[in-house]
Formats: C-alpha cells, sequence, structure tokens
C-alpha cells in the first residue's frame, strides 16, 4: 500500500501490556548525563540477569554511564513482549529474549544509568515479508533481496515510519529516556544488485532527503514524550561529501536528530583511508581524523545534534584490539573536542582495563598511537615527531571514495562479513 493510505498504515500501539501489570508500574525518571560514555547490550545479554547485573556492576566500577539496550534488532524481532498490535501480527513478538523489561529499567535506574533503546529500521526481514509492498521492489517483480537473499524495507515508505514510531512510543512510555534508531538508511549493497530496486513513494526525493524525512518525521511524532531521538551511521558520513550511497549525508541529518552517533570502526575503513594502508592498526588516527571532520562539518550547521561515536572494542584482522586500542580511539575522541562514546562488541563482552576506574583521580593507561604502545600522556611527543611514509599527518588525507573498498561495497567501508558492524 502506498503512504498516502492511511488504513494501511501501522497502528498506534495498544494500552500497555508489555508489562505484567502495568497499573503498578512507575517509569523511573532518569537524568542524561553531561557526556555519555556507555556499552552495548545485546537482547540476549539485556534479558539474561546474571550477564546484565554483571555489565551493571562493570559500569558502576568504572566510567560507564549508560546502556544501549536491543528493543529492535535486525531479525525483525522485538526483545519484549509488546502492545504494538502490528509486532504481534507479522511474528516479531515471537522471539522474546527480555521477558521481564520493567524489571531491567528499574535495575538500570537503581544503578545510577541512563538506558537507551536501540531500535533498527529498515532491515527487517519480518515485516518486509509480512508487508512485502512496505517492502523495497525488484523491477523484475516481487520484493528485492540483497546478495544474501534479506529483505529490506523500503525508507520512503510512512507505514514503515509509522510502525518504528509505535515502537519506540511503547518503550519511550515504559521509561527510556533515549531512542537510537539503526539501519536508518538505504542497503550498501553492489551496483548489480541495486539497479534492481526500486523505491515507491520517492516522489522525486533524494536517498538522503529520504532518511532525512523519517528522521523529521520520528522526532516530530514524538515530540510529546520526553525523549531524545538519535541516530546510528556510517563511519565515512564524517568524512565523505556524499550520502555514501546509502542516504546518511551529515549536513542533511545532523540538525534533526539530537545526536549522532558515526560508527567510526578503524577495522571496517578500507586501505587508504586517511592515507593509512592498514586503518585497523591505527585506532587513534582513523578516530581523531574522523571526528576532526565531524566537529569541522557540524560548526557549519544551525542547530546541529552532538556528536557520539561508536568505538571499536573486537578483533577484526590485525592487531587484536585491547586496551590500548580501544582507549586509543576514546582518547582521540577527546582530542577532537568531542566527550561522549560508547563501545560496541557484539557480544557484548567488554574491555574494562580500557576504562577509567569510577573515582580514579590518576588515569594515564597505555594506548596505540602510531604504531607504537605509550602512555597516554606521551602521546604528543609521538603525534609531533616525523611522520613516516605510512601514516600521514591529520588532515592530509580523507577516507576512499571507492577506489580501494571492499568488493561489492563500492563506498569505501570494508564488507561486513562477521555482523559486528552495521
Amino acid at each position: 500500500a502506498d503512504a498516502s493510505s492511511p488504513e494501511q498504515r501501522a497502528p498506534a500501539p495498544a494500552p500497555l501490556d508489555a508489562i505484567a501489570n502495568p497499573d503498578s508500574w512507575t517509569p523511573p525518571t532518569f537524568e542524561e548525563p553531561e557526556a555519555v560514555r556507555g556499552l552495548y547490550l545485546n537482547a540476549w545479554t539485556s534479558g539474561s540477569r546474571k550477564r546484565s547485573d554483571a555489565l551493571i556492576e562493570l559500569a558502576k566500577r568504572t566510567e560507564i554511564n549508560a546502556l544501549v539496550i536491543d528493543i529492535k534488532d535486525a531479525t525483525g524481532f522485538l526483545s519484549h513482549r509488546s502492545g504494538v498490535e502490528l509486532a504481534r501480527d507479522v511474528g516479531a513478538t515471537g522471539e522474546i529474549r527480555i521477558r521481564d523489561l520493567t524489571g531491567l529499567l528499574q535495575r538500570v535506574a537503581d544503578a545510577g544509568l541512563y538506558p537507551i533503546a536501540r531500535i533498527v529500521v529498515t532491515k527487517d526481514p519480518l515485516l518486509s515479508q509480512a508487508r512485502p509492498e512496505w517492502a523495497i521492489q525488484d523491477t523484475a517483480g516481487g520484493i528485492w533481496t540483497d546478495a544474501k537473499g534479506v529483505n529490506w524495507l523500503n525508507p520512503y515508505n510512512q507505514n514503515v515510519w509509522d510502525y518504528h514510531v509505535a515502537i519506540a512510543r511503547e518503550v519511550a512510555e515504559l521509561g527510556f529516556p533515549e531512542i537510537q534508531w539503526d539501519y536508518v538508511r538505504f542497503p550498501d549493497a553492489a551496483p548489480s544488485y541495486m539497479e534492481r530496486a526500486a523505491f515507491p513513494g520517492a516522489d522525486g526525493r533524494t536517498r538522503a532527503q529520504g532518511i532525512r524525512s523519517f528522521l523529521q518525521y520520528s522526532g516530530e511524532a514524538l515530540s510529546d514524550v520526553d525523549v531524545k531521538v538519535t541516530a546510528d551511521v556510517f563511519g565515512v558520513t564524517t568524512s565523505f561529501s556524499n550520502d555514501v550511497g546509502i542516504g546518511q549525508h551529515w549536513e542533511s541529518f545532523i540538525d534533526v536528530i539530537d545526536v549522532a552517533l558515526p560508527m567510526v570502526y578503524p577495522s571496517h575503513y578500507s586501505a587508504g583511508s586517511y592515507g593509512l594502508s592498514s586503518p585497523n592498526a591505527h585506532p587513534y588516527e582513523v578516530v581523531k581524523a574522523a571526528m576532526d571532520d565531524a566537529v569541522r562539518r557540524s560548526g557549519s550547521v544551525e542547530n546541529a545534534g552532538r556528536i557520539r561515536p561508536w568505538i571499536q572494542d573486537f578483533d577484526l584482522g590485525q592487531p587484536r584490539y585491547d586496551a590500548p586500542e580501544v582507549r586509543a580511539q576514546i582518547q582521540a575522541a577527546y582530542d577532537a573536542g568531542v566527550d561522549e562514546w560508547i563501545l560496541w562488541n557484539p557480544g557484548a563482552r567488554y574491555t574494562e582495563e580500557a576504562l577509567r576506574p569510577a573515582g580514579a583521580r590518576h588515569f594515564d593507561p597505555e594506548i596505540r598511537v602510531r604504531g607504537e604502545i605509550v602512555r597516554t600522556s606521551e602521546r604528543m611527543d609521538v603525534l609531533t615527531a616525523v611522520a613516516s611514509d605510512s601514516v600521514v599527518v591529520e588532515g592530509e588525507a580523507k577516507p576512499d571514495q571507492g577506489e580501494t573498498a571492499a568488493p561489492g561495497t563500492g563506498n569505501g567501508v570494508t564488507a561486513d562479513t562477521t555482523g559486528v558492524g552495521r
């Protein structure tokens, strides 16, 4: 159905039966930290009392003050018992991972932490199959699929928007103070696949305008609840002048969201990015250059949202990411004037040694800079030294715009084959 058909739009959520006794539930009040420093918890971890308690305790021992909790992931399933009728109709409540969402929220509140609800948007095989007219269409007929056979929702379709706004409203009313949209983009597929993709309802809008329209719409639709609206974006959006082929163009979205979260994982940059032959081996340099560009570009946009990068805390290639590699990225963000960040590990297993202990007055951890492991306090000595042939001084090069991109992406980002990237 076309987005102009109101009778086909996603219904508003039913009364809150997402919890056993809604009348007995008083949502906690959460105060947003001045600078969010968080961890991502996948749905299974969030639903495990043992695992979630362990990460809450880790947060209490360290500088961590926020937790990102999966509400809807790229499988299309919701993590909790939802009152959104359409979610039930399409089977999205068929695999409950968090059986006591309000209990989890209360434990997060009791620990003084700030919860963020992650909701994946366009990568949703369940809704695509159940409402094929809301999915990206194939010019040859039927639903378009990517190289992995996955169906994607049409980012222009307002029915898709309304469904996700309904989910966001439900969890906001349960107490979540922040909604984090993920996969708020077009597919990052090879041209041979994208040339078959059709997008009904585009109405002459570019991809970037389509993504902006959804973000603006969702913010306005949720304006009557006290919730912030944020979005995960590809890391290269901070430096690319185009929309990366997925509708994410920095100046087109940064003023319609409260926070942008670029996924600046060094392992996801192609060889040659920022003049680095092996970006993954230069966590400080990649994040510093990316954040410098983000800060500069946001500075030219009125009412720009804040910047809060995703930080790599997982292994993908060499070197192995231990405390020096993780902390190097955090320090790079600080050195660029960005004091917020969230660590990403798909299994929610984090490097505590990279985190400042709670209440610590002195903290001078080792970090990887220009291929060396040095104390944080010594980094400027290394940075001001003569650069080697393989490392350029910040600002002299930008991410490669496709020449050395991994096969199948065409966007200068290493193809994700591990599930660690989004």
